[in-house]
């Protein structure tokens, strides 16, 4: 049993040993001062006093523990007199002969089992328990103990070359365990400690360090065996000063040490247990062993026999722990003190609510949310689905049982926030007035009749049900068109709040669906947030660009808008996140897409789709006049009188810069012209805005001088400067006086001339000039390069009269729709050389048209002119011109078979003819799709006659007046009747 003293009894002895050094008398019979005695005192190897010692016995034998036994020292000197000098060598002499034992002693063992240590040395009076990974190894200590030789070499294993020592390696341990034989022996360090095996409990060994060794050879490999010297300390002079000093300063050091580590004192007490009282050299080796220096250091203590040296160096060490400990205690103080005003303010923070508490004053946090939560449910209480406020009832309960701390708390309360936040069961008034909204759709859009149509058909029918039911809506057409705003119409015109979110490249189903609770950071889907920003269940909601979703790793966005977008189903819409049914089937949908092809069949399959063609010249030039051009002056700040766009221009800006089917490019334009009449209108009026105290010399302009510029538009005098300076003789008078300030006065109304006499006027009549002043800027097509730079298209007709073999032909483009020409040419004749040569980047589909387009001219052509083998000898060459463009589709057969008979009869086809449709190998016009672009692009090209198949007379009677205006229209089911008209009387044969 080891016996713990007390620190107080602890720092007694520390003290004590530090006077005794240079004190002449010596505390014989107190256990603190025996060894100090022997140092500090010539006579006390006469004096009387009890020695202590321990006996290590095998715990495996049933014999007693270590027993300490107290033995005075003069019975005891005949059986170990030998005279020695140094008051050292009597202590350890005197020391053994108090041992009474039977086993061998440990200065007997002259060969010893190596055992490595990988990151301390094992100072004498010290425990160290170590892992032996080698069965074998162990063993073998297994067995010495029970040979009554429980004794190992315990050595400090060497850094590899080049290791830096200060940095400790996970894998030191393994690289011990992994090491054998004459390869561990080298790595060995010579000095170590005789260690006393105390116990051994699976693959841990118990050692308690004796004494110094020196490894002098090796004995055998497996297990490492070594012959071994014991070391003794050499001789040192016990009144030196400086080993006095030394010491003192390290029990000095060692007491301020122990003030601040409770482990350091427990090391203390158990040292002193095993070892008996400290002396130079115990003090030395202990305070070494206790420091937290590298190994290498703490290596360098163990091998170090001198006294003085090894005080000195256990000094050091002591020194720089010291320094650590401060810092230590330097950041506890730090953290306590945060720690402790955090603990303070929240100590005070729970006192002020617990008294505000009981104050009535105010409430806890999991009241005030109930009561927040409930407020929401006033309104709308009896409105709420039973389901619903079942479900929030429970959440309730459960906010109550949760403390605000948990993560669960927070779960509950934003799941609360969003349940209570609904408008369940809350409707806007509706405005069924045909009239109004009719009103409405006409003032915000030019033309779209046929959108016009449905919506207001929509406001006829929950005119007559008295509520309305929600309908998906699909506004299908080029960018531009204004589907977007549509919708903002349509919701101004129904009274109903709106809502706007693009689904383009979303592939995420959660943004529809909504996350589960259980994910940190979830949220609901997009509809869940829009009833909850619109605060009313009957919005209208825009969903954008529903012709571009994504689909990725997160599932399929456009299954997951099966449930939303399904009259049927949206009844009882479920939410991830909400996980009870909402009713979204008073919701309004309408959906934009540039084309429907890329949209879902089952998803196109719930929406009523309307197409909106885009804007043919005359209504570009409505919605520019009326909508663009007053928006864009008024967001420039320019005024109505301050400047003029001509129709001509608006008409060159339409046909030879925006040609697409919508109006944002158009837009653009506009704007880009207003601009750069704000930048003149500004540098106009510089001279103006200038303050000037005199305004006596001002120089009235007659009307008469005026010309507008034809580069800029702006109405300027010719003989004038931008600065005001006069250049003719009839100004050099005014040039001369000083500073004149000279006014541009033309105006609308006419010219004004403005005198003031008076200094005291002179600020209101600069704000006349300023307001008045400013020349008028005129938009034509003379100068609108000068604003919008060159024209981007040229004109789509590159022949008056077409040549023999090029036919005209009608195209559908995103941007509209355009005539598009069929050029075919000889290329080769020969007996035999019938083929086809196709160019201008054409696609699968309309190289299978040529293809066929051939094989029905071949077989016309034939019935026609039996004896002309034309086809069967040549090789033509059919190109689509703009061959940069990639062109694709059937509708171009019946132009294809047009252009090759026309080569192969050598007649040039009717004047002003374009056609477009689908052939079949017998002959068969199948119908096109873009009729209305189509028509558009035959009447901007100046087309007098156009051939559409039979099937599309439909689609051409829905057409507005004023684009079939001028046109001559036929309609065919057959190539024969293509002929007929083609090639009628009135054609021009070659020459």
């Amino acid at each position: 049993m080891l016996k713990v003293l007390s620190n107080s009894h602890l720092h007694g002895r520390l003290r004590s040993f530090s006077s005794n050094i240079s004190s002449p008398v010596v505390q014989s019979r107190v256990p603190s001062f025996r060894f100090f005695g022997y140092l500090t005192n010539s006579n006390a190897r006469n004096s009387s006093f009890t020695r202590r010692a321990f006996f290590c016995s095998d715990s495996n034998d049933g014999s007693k523990p270590p027993v300490i036994e107290e033995v005075e020292a003069e019975k005891l000197t005949a059986e170990s007199e030998i005279a020695t000098s140094d008051g050292v060598e009597e202590v350890e002499l005197r020391s053994s002969s108090a041992m009474v034992s039977t086993n061998p002693r440990p200065e007997d063992y002259l060969q010893v089992i190596a055992l490595p240590l990988a990151h301390r040395p094992l100072f004498p009076g010290f425990y160290m328990p170590i892992n032996v990974k080698d069965p074998k190894l162990l063993s073998a200590l297994s067995e010495c103990r029970k040979r009554q030789a429980p004794y190992a070499g315990a050595f400090l294993i060497e850094d590899e070359t080049g290791a830096d020592p200060s940095l400790i390696s996970t894998s030191e341990a393994e690289v011990v365990h992994e090491l054998k034989g004459k390869e561990l022996y080298d790595r060995l360090h010579e000095v170590g400690t005789l260690a006393q095996i105390t116990r051994i409990e699976g693959e841990q060994v118990i050692l308690v360090g004796h004494r110094r060794l020196r490894i002098t050879e090796m004995v055998s490999e497996n297990p490492l065996v070594v012959k071994v010297d014991h070391l003794k300390d050499k001789p040192y002079n016990k009144d030196d000063d400086v080993i006095k000093a030394t010491t003192s300063e390290v029990i000095s050091t060692l007491k301020d040490v122990l003030k601040t580590s409770t482990l350091w004192r427990d090391h203390v007490n158990t040292y002193t247990q095993h070892i008996g009282d400290f002396n130079c050299p115990r003090l030395a080796d202990f305070g070494a062993a206790i420091c937290g220096a590298n190994k290498n250091e703490c290596q360098q203590v163990l091998q170090e026999l001198d006294v003085k040296n090894r005080l000195r160096l256990t000094l050091e060490l002591l020194k720089k722990e010291m320094e650590i400990s401060k810092l230590q205690a330097s950041i506890a103080k730090n953290m306590e003190e945060k720690i402790s005003a955090e603990q303070k303010k929240y100590y005070l923070n729970e006192q002020l609510k617990a008294i505000k508490k009981e104050l009535g004053l105010e409430t806890d946090d999991k009241t005030a949310l109930s009561a927040k939560f409930r407020e929401r449910l006033v309104a709308n209480k009896e409105k709420c689905p039973p389901h619903v406020m079942q479900v929030i009832e429970e959440e309730f309960a459960k906010l109550q049982l949760l403390e605000a701390s948990s993560s669960e708390f927070n779960v509950t309360r934003n799941y609360l926030d969003w349940l209570t936040a609904l408008p369940w069961g809350n409707y806007s008034d509706e405005n069924f007035d045909v009239h109004h909204a009719n009103t409405i759709l006409d003032e915000d859009h030019y033309g779209l009749s046929d959108v016009k149509e449905r919506i207001l058909e929509f406001i006829a029918v929950g005119k007559l049900r008295g509520s309305s039911q929600g309908k998906i809506i699909c506004l299908s057409g080029p960018p531009g068109v204004g589907k977007t705003s549509i919708g903002h119409s349509i919701a101004r015109a129904l009274n109903r709040k709106f809502y706007r979110f693009s689904v383009g490249g979303l592939a995420d189903v959660a943004e529809i669906k909504g996350h589960r609770r259980t994910y940190i950071g979830a949220m609901p889907g997009k509809m869940v947030q829009c009833l909850k920003s619109v605060g009313t269940a009957n919005p209208l909601v825009l969903i954008d660009e529903i012709d571009k979703l994504g689909k990725g790793h997160g599932g399929d966005p456009a299954s997951a808008l099966l449930e939303l977008l399904d009259p049927e189903q949206n009844t009882n819409f479920l939410d991830h996140y909400l996980d009870v049914p909402i009713d979204l089937s008073k919701v309004l949908f309408v959906c934009t897409a540039n084309v429907i092809e890329t949209i879902p069949n089952p998803l196109l399959d719930r929406m009523e789709v309307i197409s909106i063609a885009g804007y043919i010249t005359d209504e570009k030039m409505h919605i520019a006049r009326d909508y663009l051009e007053k928006t864009t002056r008024e967001a420039c700040g320019i005024k109505p009188e301050q400047v003029e766009v001509t129709d001509a221009a608006l008409l060159a800006l339409i046909e030879n810069y925006c040609r697409e089917s919508g109006v944002r490019n158009l837009q653009k334009q506009i704007e880009k012209i207003y601009r750069k009449i704000a930048l003149k209108l500004v540098r106009q009026g510089l001279v103006q805005d200038e303050p000037s105290p005199i305004v006596d010399n001002v120089v009235t302009i007659p009307e008469e001088s005026y010309k507008r510029s034809e580069s800029t538009g702006i109405v300027v005098d010719e003989n004038l400067k931008v600065d005001g300076e006069a250049e003719d003789s009839t100004n050099k008078e005014a040039s001369k006086m000083p500073e004149p300030e000279v006014q541009i006065s033309h105006t609308c109304a006419g010219n004004q001339d403005l005198v003031s006499q008076d200094n005291t006027e002179s600020k209101e009549v600069q704000e006349t000039l300023a307001s008045k002043n400013i020349a008028k800027v005129i938009i034509d097509e003379s100068n609108l390069s000068d604003f919008v730079g060159k024209p981007v298209f040229h004109a789509e007709r590159i022949y008056d009269i077409t040549p023999v073999g090029v036919v005209m032909g009608l195209a559908w483009t995103a941007m509209g729709g355009s005539t598009l020409y069929i050029e075919t040419t000889l290329e080769e004749q020969g007996d035999g050389k019938g083929a086809l040569h196709l160019t201008g980047q054409l696609g699968e589909v309309m190289k299978e048209s040529a293809q066929i387009a051939h094989t029905v001219a071949r077989a016309l052509f034939l019935v026609k002119e039996p004896d002309n083998p034309f086809f069967a000898n040549t090789k033509l060459h059919l190109h689509v011109p703009a061959g940069a463009t990639p062109k694709d589709g059937p509708s171009a057969g019946c132009t294809m078979i047009t252009s090759m008979l026309s080569l192969a009869m050598k007649k040039h086809v009717k004047k002003d003819l374009a056609m477009t449709g689908e052939v079949t190998l017998t002959g068969k016009i199948l119908p096109i799709g873009g009729v209305k672009e189509k028509t558009i692009a035959a009447k901007r090209s100046g087309v007098k006659t156009v051939l559409f198949p039979s099937a599309n007379k439909r689609d051409y009677d829905e057409l507005a007046e004023n684009v079939k205006e001028g046109l001559s229209v036929h309609f065919v089911d057959d190539y024969s009747q293509i002929f007929d008209i083609a090639f009628s009387d009135d054609e021009i044969t070659e020459k």
